[in-house]
Order: C-alpha cells, then sequence, then structure tokens
C-alpha cells in the first residue's frame, strides 16, 4: 500500500459530518495550492529576476575592465567589488531557490493526519533551536498543558520551527530575548490556536499582509538574514490543515503570531 492510499484509508469519513468536513478540507486545500502557484508564478517571473540581473550585469562589466593590457589598481579593485556583488547575489538566489523548494514540498506532502500531543513537538523544536542560538540567553515561556491538535506531525513540526526561528531572530538585538508560547482552545468552534509572542523588533502593522507573501521582508538583509519564505510556510500549512495564520506587531515592541488548527 502506498503513502497516499494509507493516508486515504486513514481519513476515509465514517458519517455525513465527517464527510462534508473531508470535502471542505479539500476544497480549502485546492484552493490553498492555486494560491501557491500564483505567488511562485509571481517569485520566479519578478523576484528572482533581481539578483540575476546582478550576475547579468556585472559579468560584461568586469571583462571590459580586464580586457586592457595592462588594468590599473583601481580597475582591479573594482572588477573585484563586482566579483563580490555577483557571489552576494548568487548566494541569495540560491536561499531564494531552497526557500521555494521547501514550499513545494511541504505543499506536496501527503498529508498523514493524527492526534498530535503539541508539547513534545514544541519542547523538541525549542531545544533543537536554543542549541543553535550562539549561546544566546532566551527566555522561553512555554505552556504546561496544550490540547492535542489534529495534524500532519511532520508539517506541525515544520511550521512551528519556522516561526520559532522568526521569534529568535528578530530579538537578536533585544538584551533580554522573550518567546512566550501559549497554545488554547477557541471558545467557539472547532479550532486550536498556537500563539507564539517575542521583544523582538516588531514592525508597523498597517504592513502586516505583506508578509505572508513569497520574499517579502520587513527588514534590511544586512540586519536580518533570510529570503521571506519562512511565514509563507506557515501559513501554507496552517492553510492545508484548514486554519490560518495571522500576525499582529508593533515596531520595537515586538510581535504575535497566531496559528489555527482544528482540534483532536
Amino acid at each position: 500500500m502506498n503513502q497516499a492510499q494509507h493516508a486515504f484509508e486513514n481519513m476515509a469519513p465514517q458519517t455525513l459530518q465527517e464527510a462534508l468536513a473531508l470535502l471542505a478540507r479539500r476544497d480549502a486545500e485546492l484552493a490553498a495550492l492555486r494560491s501557491s502557484q500564483q505567488e511562485w508564478l509571481h517569485a520566479v517571473s519578478h523576484d528572482l529576476r533581481a539578483p540575476l540581473r546582478h550576475v547579468l550585469a556585472f559579468n560584461p562589466l568586469i571583462a571590459e575592465l580586464l580586457q586592457s593590457p595592462n588594468p590599473s589598481a583601481d580597475d582591479l579593485e573594482e572588477a573585484l567589488s563586482f566579483l563580490q556583488t555577483m557571489d552576494q547575489s548568487s548566494q541569495r538566489m540560491a536561499a531564494m531557490f531552497d526557500g521555494l523548494l521547501q514550499l513545494s514540498r511541504a505543499d506536496r506532502q501527503v498529508l498523514q493526519l493524527q492526534s498530535v500531543d503539541v508539547l513534545p513537538v514544541l519542547h523538541s523544536v525549542q531545544q533543537r533551536l536554543q542549541a543553535d542560538a550562539e549561546g544566546r540567553q532566551i527566555e522561553w515561556g512555554l505552556p504546561a498543558t496544550a490540547p492535542a491538535v489534529q495534524a500532519d506531525p511532520y508539517l506541525l513540526e515544520l511550521a512551528l520551527t519556522a516561526a520559532l526561528s522568526n521569534a529568535i531572530k528578530f530579538t537578536r538585538s533585544v538584551p533580554q530575548a522573550r518567546i512566550q508560547v501559549d497554545v488554547r482552545h477557541e471558545m467557539q468552534g472547532r479550532d486550536c490556536v498556537i500563539a507564539i509572542a517575542d521583544n523582538g523588533v516588531g514592525f508597523d502593522q498597517s504592513r502586516a499582509g505583506k508578509l505572508f507573501g513569497v520574499f517579502q521582508r520587513m527588514h534590511r538583509e544586512a540586519d536580518f538574514e533570510g529570503v521571506g519564505t519562512g511565514l509563507v510556510l506557515v501559513r501554507n500549512i496552517c492553510r492545508r490543515h484548514g486554519g490560518k495564520a495571522e500576525i499582529e506587531a508593533q515596531p520595537n515592541v515586538g510581535c504575535q503570531l497566531q496559528m489555527s488548527w482544528l482540534k483532536a
């Protein structure tokens, strides 16, 4: 039995209500996939052109500088500067392709929906990221208890990793970084919300909608690394599970990311 057949049998509806819920989830997945495809087309046709232009534009300039019989020291210095720019652009383009590849894999992952205890996954991700945080002291606020969610374990871990990585990154310049994670049931409906709040640099809330676009960033690359695919990954994974991702922030105060999942 292949993975897709196994997943289908695990999700086979037993009642009309379950069948309607499954159909609604399939519709949501299809809509999310169409939206992702449009973003992919825009990213490939537009955003990837910027670093490519640097590579294409500086190549003939370097050739021109070095074609003279005796290039001056200034010519050599300028050529080296162009080469450095080309190298940086090439590395950025490679990172952008890696980000797109990760988004594609998450979109194509066959959902293995099951009841998942959030706490072990959350603690595992937190410990792994803390170990990679270059010795920084981060004040973590993790819940003592949490409800289970209906999710694909791999994709849930991927979403939590992207969300917590962002919180760690954007609290880098804060003397005492604080990251608070809460997991709660919504009073109405079937949603379970995982909220991750930090006291980092934040951003202007009026621009929040742009953050969920592929390659969209709020801060300069010189200040914070990354190409702008982390939040897109979180949003796409939540959408595939019938949920959503929202973010609120204030400049120099921090931000809070909320991810909704179905209760187990």
